[in-house]
């Protein structure tokens, strides 16, 4: 992508787009999810604060999943005392992805407002990268407090990474309608999200966390490359994310193009769950007898993915 042309090929929605912006030592990755995203939520019917909600978390998970550099997996998932109370996204190597939500129907029909910090509440949030057997899990733990997904991220990557990053998400719906046809509803999402990389350490040096007793660096100086490179984000909007006909291509050019942006190939992600009959034989052997008990209904034992909604069902004589 040059500083004055835009002569690419689109790689459209559910892929995500790595990108490089030198003159600002910014390194990141764009992408915008349709029908993969829209396959998710739709399986589950969740209510509509729900999907919002859950097509943000899926968002991030596939902008921090897509780093991924070996065969893996990349787990968020939250547990909160709020309506939603567990969230998990999924994304394995090279790009499948699975999530689903669980909530308090009655809690959340007495609900005013809707926002991030209302249907989580108050708990945690885990983000794990897993490599596989023979290998230690890596976790990252963020508490939950009142904040957004977007905010969440920014202080992960603060606290754990010590990288300063910045993130965009949005969630939108698209309803289509033909003559004759009932109106048909589909769920979109797009997010961006870039990180300061500079030669230097010191160039990314951030504010000193604030340790609650007044002993913060008010004398801080952040880089200014880096102050450019967020105020730029801020004027990002959501349409901007959502919209299938404004490519992730068009809106880093709108970015970055009086610095010089590079893209580079785009990585498709597609709603694909791991379960199988085999891998819930496998889990069904690890139970004890009494807890298989526990899913025998009508003389079988019956388990169903939650992240994919298949069931299976098994004779107990195999387990005897």
């Amino acid at each position: 992508m040059s500083e004055a042309t835009l002569n690419i090929d689109f790689a459209g929605q559910d892929a995500v787009i790595p990108f490089q912006v030198n003159p600002l030592d910014v390194r990141g990755r764009s992408v915008q999810l349709g029908p993969m995203l829209d396959s998710i939520l739709e399986r589950h019917a969740y209510p509509e604060p729900v999907s919002r909600l859950l097509a943000e978390a899926i968002t991030l998970t596939v902008l921090l999943g897509t780093a991924l550099k070996f065969e893996g997996k990349f787990i968020l998932q939250t547990q909160t005392d709020g309506p939603v109370s567990m969230i998990v996204t999924d994304f394995t190597t090279p790009g499948s992805v699975r999530a689903y939500a669980r909530y308090d129907e009655q809690t959340l029909n007495q609900l005013g407002e809707t926002d991030t910090a209302t249907l989580l509440g108050r708990g945690s949030l885990a983000m794990t990268i897993d490599q596989g057997v023979h290998t230690q899990r890596y976790q990252g733990i963020v508490q939950l407090d009142g904040t957004s997904l977007e905010d969440v991220a920014r202080q992960y990557f603060r606290q754990s990474e010590q990288i300063p990053t910045d993130i965009r998400l949005a969630v939108g719906e698209v309803l289509t309608r033909r003559e004759g046809q009932t109106p048909k509803h589909a769920w979109t999402a797009g997010g961006i999200l870039v990180q300061f990389l500079p030669d230097t350490e010191e160039r990314m040096r951030q504010r000193d966390l604030h340790g609650g007793d007044g002993d913060g660096d008010d004398s801080f100086e952040e880089d200014e490359v880096w102050t450019e490179t967020k105020f730029l984000m801020k004027t990002i909007d959501d349409i901007e994310l959502t919209d299938s006909t404004v490519e992730p291509e068009k809106l880093l050019f709108r970015l970055f193009n009086e610095h010089g942006v590079r893209v580079y190939d785009s990585q498709k992600v597609q709603d694909n769950c791991s379960c199988s009959e085999q891998k819930v034989t496998d889990m069904l052997e690890g139970l004890s007898a009494d807890e298989r008990q526990e899913s025998v209904e009508q003389g079988d034992i019956h388990v169903k993915c939650e992240f994919c909604s298949q069931s299976y069902s098994f004779d107990p004589a195999l387990f005897a």
